[in-house]
């Protein structure tokens, strides 16, 4: 799963609607509709349910599943930024003692 996906799914518990949705990010809805099988698929549960009917014959929102998807990514995302960030902090501080120490071989 990439960010690609996690947009798509915020997108469409935004407005209701894969085709929406996929307006939205500028890909095409047989796209956006692959990513989401291929997720299902590969994840084995149903992240949307699909509303079918009615006048607009379209629509769609997360299952409790797909929210808790949405959830879990954000929250790895947003830990994988701060041990990046933290990373560079220490690799800063190392090139600034190595240079300091005049190691101009870098």
């Amino acid at each position: 799963m990439g960010i690609g996906v996690l947009w798509l799914l915020q997108e469409i518990s935004n407005s209701g609607s894969i085709r929406s949705a996929a307006a939205e990010l500028g890909i095409s809805y047989s796209k956006a509709f692959n990513m989401l099988k291929t997720l299902e698929k590969d994840l084995g549960i149903q992240v949307l349910e699909r509303r079918r009917g009615g006048e607009a014959r379209e629509g769609a929102y997360l299952t409790t599943s797909g929210k808790k998807l949405v959830g879990l990514y954000d929250e790895f995302q947003h830990d994988v930024k701060d041990y990046a960030q933290n990373r560079f902090i220490d690799f800063k501080e190392t090139l600034n003692k190595e240079l300091e120490h005049g190691d101009k071989s870098l």
